[in-house]
């Protein structure tokens, strides 16, 4: 079984992606901030990472750069709320497989994330 790891400040999202991805079968995580983040990365790897880019503390980009240089094999997808084009293509330079801008289409979210296990 896949394990997905949610990441956003935001209770809403991580309940609603949650749910979600349990129905899809895959097991779930949530963790309300960066530092969360990366403690339960570090007890157990997920093989992906949902990643709200604009947290309080460690922000997403903080988060992507020590997910990719601590488990550099871990997929990263990031959300944001924000039309921020030069903060998404600094996560895309730094390994994130691809963002959704909030509100995004949750079956987008779940396709995308089925597609990098499927490939």
């Amino acid at each position: 079984m896949k394990t997905i790891l949610i990441v956003d400040d935001q209770l809403g999202i991580r309940l609603l992606l949650k749910e979600l991805f349990q129905k899809e079968k895959y097991l779930t995580k949530i963790a309300a901030n960066g530092r969360e983040a990366l403690q339960l990365t570090q007890e157990e790897q997920p093989d992906c990472v949902l990643l709200d880019m604009k947290m309080p503390g460690l922000d997403g980009i903080e988060v992507l750069k020590k997910l990719k240089v601590n488990w550099p094999k871990i997929p990263v997808i990031m959300m944001t709320a924000y039309e921020e084009l030069q903060l998404t293509e600094r996560a895309l330079q730094l390994g994130a497989e691809k963002y959704f801008t909030k509100p995004f289409d949750i079956f987008e979210v779940r396709d995308a994330v089925k597609g990098l296990f499927e490939s």
